[in-house]
């Protein structure tokens, strides 16, 4: 029998489209991060997640986001580096009322400048909710 409280994270590796080997890199892990988010994903890939250090090419990023963490712009553009052509990044930030709360607005105006595009919200846990972006197909055309 699932618990109330498992109910939100038997799919949040379903919503966030993470598929079995999948390659994904996690950022920003610290205290405060929902470990069974990561242990679903894990279980899902059927490996562990890459920490920042590593250099491998990756299908996601994970990108635990808080207020205090410093300037988006610049860590969406260093993390869209290993990133695989058609890879996604998931912005995971404290949902509203959680220490570290992060304004949308200010999600919405750091992605167009870091060349991405917001295709999906989602809650992805009690405290963490997941903003879903992606390389605009116009860029992709362009190269």
């Amino acid at each position: 029998m699932v618990a109330a409280g498992d109910a939100g994270k038997v799919g949040v590796a379903d919503r966030l489209g993470i598929e079995p080997e999948m390659v994904v890199q996690e950022i920003g892990w610290d205290e405060d991060v929902d470990d069974d988010v990561r242990a679903a994903i894990e279980e899902r890939i059927g490996s562990d997640l890459l920490d920042e250090e590593a250099d491998d090419v990756v299908d996601v990023v994970l990108l635990w986001w808080r207020e205090s963490d410093g300037d988006l712009v610049d860590t969406l553009m260093d993390v869209t580096g290993p990133l695989a052509e058609d890879g996604v990044i998931w912005v995971l930030t404290p949902k509203t009322g959680r220490p570290g709360y992060v304004e949308p607005s200010d999600i919405a105006e750091a992605v167009p400048t870091a060349g991405l595009a917001q295709t999906l919200n989602t809650s992805v846990g009690e405290d963490w909710a997941g903003i879903k972006l992606v390389s605009p197909k116009s860029a992709k055309a362009k190269r």
